[in-house]
């Protein structure tokens, strides 16, 4: 048995936020899981053959779209394909759903993420000026990518 992608709950969220502290700067609080949890957004926890918890993903559904607000995996599990994973299971919720946009903002600065996602086929739309808490009073600006999500007859790219 492999890796699996489960319901997050609030009884996950220990492991999920000692993988938030390791994985970035300025993580996601407790509080941010727990509001994302009580709205009903998509909240899902992906785990290893051993059920120890290697990432997680978080979205919130729209009208016509999905917006992905947290994509982590663990530092120790990364480039072994569990975001695209994820991703895909988020792409297929999505034209399940017949939502037709994925959107996400992504630190400028964090190249690693954004290579994935223009592979994943993902076009830079914008720029949203100093979004993201860079330390010591700066800021960062968040790169805004979009993905169109093909209805189930379409070809995925």
């Amino acid at each position: 048995m492999g890796e699996q992608l489960t319901s997050m709950t609030v009884d996950d969220l220990d492991r999920v936020l000692a993988i938030e502290v390791m994985a970035y700067s300025h993580p996601w609080t407790r509080g941010n899981f727990i509001d994302s949890l009580a709205a009903g957004y998509l909240a899902w926890l992906r785990t290893d053959a051993d059920g120890r918890c290697i990432g997680y993903c978080v979205a919130m559904p729209g009208f016509e779209e999905m917006h992905l607000l947290n994509l982590t995996v663990a530092p120790s599990a990364q480039r072994r394909g569990h975001a695209r994973a994820m991703l895909q299971t988020l792409c297929d919720t999505c034209r399940a759903q017949a939502l037709p946009m994925l959107w996400l903002e992504v630190r400028q600065g964090n190249e690693v993420a954004r290579q994935l996602y223009r592979r994943f086929g993902f076009e830079t739309v914008g720029l949203r000026r100093d979004y993201y808490p860079a330390g010591h009073g700066r800021r960062e600006d968040a790169v805004v990518m979009r993905l169109a999500i093909p209805r189930s007859n379409d070809a995925l790219v």
